[in-house]
Parts: structure tokens; C-alpha cells; sequence
């Protein structure tokens, strides 16, 4: 079977996989994306380990679930001992690189007292730096020496920290300067040329990347901070799409009224508030469209470069999200609960290989996790997979047409509300905070610490409004819904450092070197 020599990985941060043409989308026009899927194959049933930024990156650097990596929350640190796709790939021999954003913090403590303070690779989680930004830069707590600013300021655009008041601020009716945090400022153009913003910019710096290595293979971690908030796009993309291309936001009067305890913590706090309204949706979503639209735009970009090249040929493409955006639906704004707009995330995949030709341009139903592309990458690269360590499974036999389905029986999704105001309110205890989310074709339950489980039936409610959580005509399915967290639980590879052919040889290598057990 003929090897992948180069990866391409581009992930952007908060895209619902409801946001692309291919998925389905009515108005959104990702024309390069689409024409990606037609290459490869959609996943349409595709899903994060976390719906928050930081655990959810960590399950997808690692191949392994939250509760096995431990990186609960934003810059929450992995251990130093963690594997990493990019070291992997490194040792493969491919130039393991990163631009834009990652969120990986290797345990700090822990390099210190080990001496490892100064290496980078370890420190990146084994990705070359090429170009880190993490994306969100507040006034008053923004690095001295972000690269972006630099390159703005030479660009002509000044102040203390241009990516507030340039590439996420826009003018009023009187040239006043107003900040992308307000909502309301959402459907004015940001105060720097497209050419500048920070898509294009993390483009320019992965086209130089892919240009400068030649014929020697690399793996690029193309890591796009929009369209996460702030929601401000540059023109022309801040009014390519018009409010009535909006649609109606996805929640019930039950919902409201008859709230989970953690969704009404959620549904009080300000962004949820702004987003119950349809005045902040119509300003916001067009916004977060255009958003997405410039990605697929200098996407291709991408393609167009590598069709130049010669590396379409040799090169696995991905592309995907790292979680999604209620955008108002279920009362609520960003993420936090285990609905569809936050777990389920756009995949595709382009396998370049002959063998892959039979499901080119298909679509697939599959149960697919994040977790799941790290031991793909390695298998693409005929490299040996360490099953004793990842918990995802490679996606080559789908590409290929070999496999239909996975060998999981559910999703698994986790979230750690320790941080967050939703512990404080609930008065829940620091290590009694989880929600863990376990989803079938058919059923999606949600178990809770401490408090009750949610349960949505997929087949007759696929918008997740009619919760039965506690629905006493329900308890057979919410039973079954634990045994399937139970045999995930029980099942998670702690056995990390030895391997299963190690393991499985371990008497009679033993035997081989005279060591045997007593007898009378």
C-alpha cells in the first residue's frame, strides 16, 4: 500500500458543523471546503472529546480521551509524558510544525524538575512553533512579543495591542473606535484590510512554511483562530451574508422554563442573555457566516499552492473544528452543554492514495471521534500505530472503503466545570463537577455529578428539545445509556508504557531468560 508523505491539518476554532455548504447549509457558500469533500469523504457524524477549546485540542494532540490525558480545562497542562501527534510525526521523519492557535501547556513543574525547561519541541507539545497564537489578546494581558501585533504595527496599524484596536475593533457612524467584544458591532468591518487580518495572515505564514520545505515531508498543524469571538470580520466578509439568511434560533418554551441546573447557570450569564435575543443573532450570525466564508477562501489558497507543487499528490488534507457554537440555540451563547452546535464538528478528509479512490466525493454516517486522527495520520504514513496508548482508531479502513463503521459502540464527550461559574452557583465540589455525554445513532445521555442526567431521543427529536432525562417511561434506555459509560470507563488505557506485544509475551520472554516459578 502506497505511504502519505506530507500532512496537511487545518482546524479553526468554534465552527458547528452545520456552517458549511457541504453539510447542508442553505446560504453559506464554502466553495473550496465542498470541493475538498469531493475529493475525500464527509464525516458527517464527527465529534469532539470536549466542547471547549483547551481539553478538546489536548484529546485531538493526543489520541486520548480527557479523563486519560487529564487536561480538563484551558490551560490546564498535559503531562510531560504525553505523546503527541507532532512528536510522533516528527519521529516519522515529517518537520512538525505549527501556526496559529494550540492551547498545549506541558506541565511547567514537571519540565523543571526534570531539566527540559528549554526544549521547545517539548514545550510545544512537539510541534515547531512556526507561528503560535493562542487568539485571544485582552488589553492589559497580551504578550509583548506577539508575532501578529509586530506585523501589524509595521503594517501602519498602531497602539499598544492592534489585534484589539485594529483586527477585532470597528468605527462607528463618527470614526469612533468600537470594541468587537459588543455584540452590537458585530456587522461593521473590522479596522484592518482583509490582506491583514488574522486568517490571511496565519495563511501567508503556512504557504512560506509549505514553499520553504521542498521535497523533505512535513506535517502542518494550520490552527485558524476564527471564527471564535470576537465576531468581527474584515470587508468585504463582515456583510456578505444578510440577517434574513439567519435561521431560527433552535429552542423550546420548555427549555426555559424547565431548565437542567447547569443550563440555567448558563443561560443567565451575559452572552446568553444578548443571544436570547434575535436582535443580537441577526447582528452577530451573518458576521460569524463571513467568518467562515474568508476560511474556505484562502483554503483555497492552500490547494491552489499544493495543485502547484505537485503535493495534492502526497499530501493528506484535513480539515476540521476543535468544537462548535450554540449561537443562541437552547437559550444559549458559545459552549457548555453536549447539544449538537457544540460537539459535533465538521470532518473532511482527503486520502491522495489510489486506494482511497472508491469513496471519493462520498459521505459517511460513522460514529467518528477526534481522538481518531492521530493513529489515522500514522497509519497514512505506514507507520506503526501504539495501540496500548491511543484510544482512537485509525480512519484509513473508511477511506478506503474497507470498513463502514467504527468499532465504537458510542461517542464519548466530556466537559469539567470546576472552573467556571456554573460550580459555585450549583455549590458543587471541585472534584464532583464533570458532565460526561454518551452518544448511539439513536440516543444521546448526558450523566452528571451530583445532579440529573439529561436524555435526548435522537430518532424523534433531533433538535435535543424534549429532554428525558428524568422521564420515569425512559429508565431502561438511561440504564442502558450507564452501561455504555461503564464499559468506556472501565476501559480507558492506563498501561501506557509497555506495549500489547509486550505485554502479551511477557512469560514466555521471562521463560527465555531462565526465570521460572517455585515448586515443591
Amino acid at each position: 500500500m502506497s505511504k502519505v508523505k506530507n500532512i496537511l491539518f487545518i482546524m479553526s476554532d468554534q465552527l458547528r458543523a452545520d456552517y458549511l455548504g457541504c453539510n447542508g447549509h442553505p446560504h453559506l457558500k464554502t466553495r473550496n471546503i465542498d470541493a475538498l469533500a469531493a475529493k475525500g469523504v464527509n464525516f458527517t457524524r464527527a465529534y469532539v472529546q470536549a466542547p471547549v477549546c483547551g481539553p478538546s485540542r489536548m484529546s485531538t494532540y493526543t489520541g486520548r480521551y480527557v479523563s486519560s490525558h487529564g487536561a480538563t480545562w484551558n490551560k490546564s497542562p498535559i503531562r510531560v509524558d504525553e505523546l503527541t501527534m507532532g512528536a510522533a510525526l516528527q519521529a516519522q521523519g515529517l518537520r512538525s510544525a505549527l501556526v496559529g492557535k494550540s492551547h498545549i501547556v506541558v506541565d511547567p513543574e514537571a519540565r523543571t524538575r526534570l531539566g527540559c525547561a528549554e526544549n521547545t519541541l517539548l514545550a510545544q507539545g512537539g510541534f515547531e512553533p512556526v507561528e503560535r497564537d493562542d487568539g485571544v489578546h485582552r488589553d492589559g494581558n497580551v504578550s509583548l512579543d506577539l508575532a501578529y501585533n509586530a506585523f501589524l504595527r509595521a503594517k501602519g496599524y498602531e497602539g499598544d495591542n492592534p489585534w484589539h484596536s485594529h483586527a477585532n475593533s470597528v468605527e462607528g457612524e463618527n470614526g469612533e473606535v468600537l470594541s468587537g467584544w459588543q455584540f452590537r458591532n458585530a456587522n461593521r468591518p473590522a479596522r484592518v484590510a482583509e490582506a491583514h487580518s488574522e486568517t490571511a495572515y496565519m495563511t501567508d505564514r503556512a504557504l512560506a512554511f509549505i514553499e520553504a520545505q521542498g521535497d523533505d515531508p512535513w506535517f502542518l498543524h494550520l490552527s485558524y483562530i476564527k471564527p471564535h469571538w470576537p465576531y468581527i470580520a474584515p470587508a468585504p466578509y463582515h456583510n456578505m451574508y444578510a440577517p434574513d439568511q439567519v435561521a431560527s434560533a433552535l429552542k423550546s418554551d420548555r427549555e426555559r422554563a424547565e431548565p437542567h441546573p447547569i443550563a440555567k447557570v448558563l443561560m443567565e450569564i451575559s452572552d446568553s442573555e444578548a443571544f436570547a435575543k434575535e436582535e443580537t443573532r441577526q447582528a452577530v450570525i451573518p458576521t460569524y457566516m463571513g467568518l467562515v466564508h474568508q476560511i474556505d477562501d484562502h483554503v483555497g489558497r492552500l490547494l491552489a499552492l499544493l495543485e502547484r507543487i505537485g503535493r495534492m499528490e502526497d499530501t493528506l488534507i484535513v480539515f476540521t473544528s476543535d468544537h462548535g457554537d450554540h449561537l443562541g440555540d437552547h437559550w444559549l451563547a458559545d459552549k457548555g452543554m453536549f447539544y449538537e452546535q457544540a460537539t459535533r464538528v465538521p470532518l473532511i478528509i482527503y486520502d491522495p492514495r489510489p486506494q482511497a479512490d472508491p469513496t471519493r466525493g462520498t459521505s459517511s454516517d460513522a460514529l467518528v471521534e477526534a481522538i481518531d486522527l492521530f493513529p489515522t495520520f500514522l497509519d497514512a504514513l505506514g507507520a506503526p500505530v501504539p495501540n496500548h496508548r491511543l484510544e482512537g482508531e485509525s480512519l484509513i479502513p473508511l477511506l478506503t472503503g474497507a470498513m463502514t463503521e467504527t468499532q465504537r459502540a458510542a461517542i464519548i464527550c466530556e466537559m469539567d466545570y470546576a472552573f467556571i461559574e456554573t460550580r459555585e452557583a450549583l455549590s458543587l465540589p471541585v472534584d464532583r463537577a464533570m458532565g460526561r455525554m454518551v452518544r448511539t445513532k439513536t440516543w444521546k445521555y448526558v450523566h452528571f455529578d451530583s445532579l440529573p442526567p439529561q436524555l435526548f431521543d435522537l430518532t424523534s427529536d433531533p433538535e435535543e428539545l424534549n429532554d428525558l432525562g428524568t422521564d420515569p417511561d425512559h429508565e431502561a434506555v438511561r440504564r442502558d445509556m450507564r452501561g455504555l459509560l461503564l464499559d468506556w470507563a472501565t476501559t480507558r488505557k492506563a498501561r501506557i508504557t509497555v506495549d500489547h506485544h509486550s505485554a502479551a509475551n511477557w512469560l514466555s520472554a521471562g521463560k527465555k531468560k531462565g526465570i521460572a516459578k517455585s515448586s515443591w
